[in-house]
């Protein structure tokens, strides 16, 4: 009898952490590897974030809270999409949990039946298919590719719903293309959503703060008469330069908050307590630093771009949002790289460019859509001109 469970043998790891680990690890044995895989702000916490976590320290907030929030935090949360969002919850339509991954977890391990469909437009984060296959469910996977700006359109969603579908899983801005939903698209999506009530929506906008070219808009908002099939995931990761803090947060019908409620309490319990104080106080408190980040994110995006579209062979687009740019390289499937090695697929692609020029990047297939790759450009400038220069030099040695 295996110890292993059956079911991880249809779960893959993080493909993300799993090259980024790689590259860390090269550089640990002092090989200049510039790494640009990691999804994380390189900004540190603010100031007055990491005041109000020891603050809460001494005054000896360490004990248990609330299984799925604090009261005050979730208040807090309530305001928050009260004023960026005109969308109104009470605290019993909130639950916080250790990140939105974890909130998007639990989501789906609360409402999943063994064969029930979600609908997960690729390019996808990589842990949405993983999350519904562990909970049973069955992700059905739908192509939005380059002519479509990897966006889902009325066409395509309505091709994929069936009796069986459950969830949509909607991101925007989009890890990994940075694409951005206006709000006639999202107006377009939810006139088919309409003509099916069975079909609930998790909207992931975690983040929704980075956004550079237009507004910012979620379902919930543009649709609020179908707000009672929303779950709106967000958390303070990105936008808040906190992904080490682990506080994400959600939003939808109390039924599914309570329902939520249980298996966080038969998991985790409750968020680390002393990230809950210092989610308070970033949701709370000033938030001019967003803006300034938000304009070094989109200098940085300005420059890969204006950078890579000089390399023979590649094509992007320019991302609304986020911190990543998704671009085409099929045009060196099947060339050789000065070794002689063939160029057969994205993960070929990125390998020779990890090996040759010392650049970690992200493949397209790792989200769903082979013949791309992913650049993370939440890092420096410096780094981001060093590894457009090796990737050029890198794909000109094609042949």
């Amino acid at each position: 009898m295996s110890l292993i469970a059956k079911r991880l043998s249809n779960i893959k790891p993080s493909p993300t952490l799993s090259l980024s680990a790689k590259a860390n690890e090269l550089k640990t044995k002092g090989i200049d590897v510039l790494n640009m895989t990691v999804g994380e702000p390189d900004f540190d916490t603010p100031i007055n974030i990491k005041d109000a976590a020891n603050k809460a320290i001494a005054q000896g907030k360490t004990k248990y809270t609330a299984v799925d929030g604090i009261i005050e935090l979730k208040e807090a949360i309530c305001k928050k999409f009260k004023r960026e969002n005109n969308l109104d919850f009470t605290t019993s339509q909130i639950t916080v949990g250790n990140g939105g991954k974890q909130v998007i977890y639990n989501c789906m391990m609360a409402t999943l039946n063994p064969g029930d469909e979600v609908i997960v437009p690729a390019p996808y984060w990589v842990s949405y298919p993983e999350i519904v296959t562990i909970s049973e469910g069955v992700p059905v996977i739908v192509s939005c590719r380059e002519d479509v700006a990897f966006k889902l359109t009325p066409k395509i969603l309505e091709n994929a719903i069936t009796d069986k579908t459950k969830w949509l899983i909607l991101n925007s801005p989009s890890n990994p293309t940075g694409g951005l939903y206006s709000m006639d698209e999202l107006q377009q999506l939810a006139k088919v959503l309409r003509n099916y009530p069975q079909v609930n929506i998790l909207s992931d906008d975690i983040y929704e703060h980075i956004t550079y070219d237009q507004k910012f808009y979620t379902i919930a908002e543009v649709a609020p008469d179908i707000i009672d099939r929303v779950f709106t995931v967000n958390g303070v990761s990105k936008s808040y330069a906190m992904t080490g803090w682990r506080i994400g947060y959600g939003a939808g019908i109390e039924s599914l908050i309570k329902a939520i409620a249980i298996i966080q309490s038969q998991s985790t319990t409750n968020p680390c307590s002393i990230s809950q104080y210092a989610a308070l106080e970033a949701i709370n408190g000033p938030q001019d630093f967003i803006k300034t980040n938000r304009e070094s994110f989109k200098h940085r995006r300005d420059l890969v771009v204006s950078m890579l579209r000089v390399v023979e062979g590649i094509k992007c687009d320019i991302p609304g949002g986020a911190f990543y740019l998704f671009a085409n390289c099929q045009s060196f499937i099947g060339k050789k790289t000065p070794k002689g090695d063939m160029i057969n697929n994205d993960n070929d692609f990125c390998g020779y460019l990890l090996t040759d020029a010392l650049v970690a990047l992200v493949p397209g297939s790792a989200f769903g859509l082979d013949g791309f790759f992913r650049i993370s450009y939440a890092t420096s400038e410096a780094v981001i001109k060093e590894a457009m220069i090796r990737i050029k030099k890198a794909c000109d040695s094609l042949s």
